[in-house]
């Protein structure tokens, strides 16, 4: 049996006319994000990475979600971010591991203030 794994924009129930929805950002060095990965942005670099509850770093506030998976070398990279304008399956969003409901629930708070709104589809 095969699974397969989150296609770019399968999270999307809708977002705003002609990609407004969508911003390109720079990314962290040495990571693989799948779609769907709720993201932060580190305030001391400006870079983006998975949100982690845990920080204090900038990284504990959810900033938007990847739209398409990134891999990133050593020196960083680029990849694209639903950052505003958006309605998203809740279920299809990929969080950190160890992640608590509440932690979610925040996250959840934080996007819905770049009206980024989960939906039980």
């Amino acid at each position: 049996m095969k699974t397969e794994g989150m296609y770019t924009g399968e999270f999307l129930v809708s977002e705003g006319n002609n990609s407004i929805s969508r911003e390109q950002v720079s990314f962290a060095a040495n990571l693989m994000l799948k779609p769907g990965t709720v993201v932060a942005r580190e305030t001391a670099s400006g870079r983006y990475k998975a949100l982690d509850p845990a920080a204090a770093d900038g990284t504990e506030n959810a900033a938007g979600i990847l739209y398409a998976a990134v891999t990133t070398d050593a020196s960083g990279g680029d990849g694209v971010i639903v950052a505003r304008l958006a309605e998203v399956v809740g279920s299809l969003l990929v969080w950190p591991d160890g992640v608590t409901e509440e932690q979610q629930e925040a996250a959840l708070n934080e996007l819905a203030g770049l009206d980024i709104i989960s939906r039980h589809v």
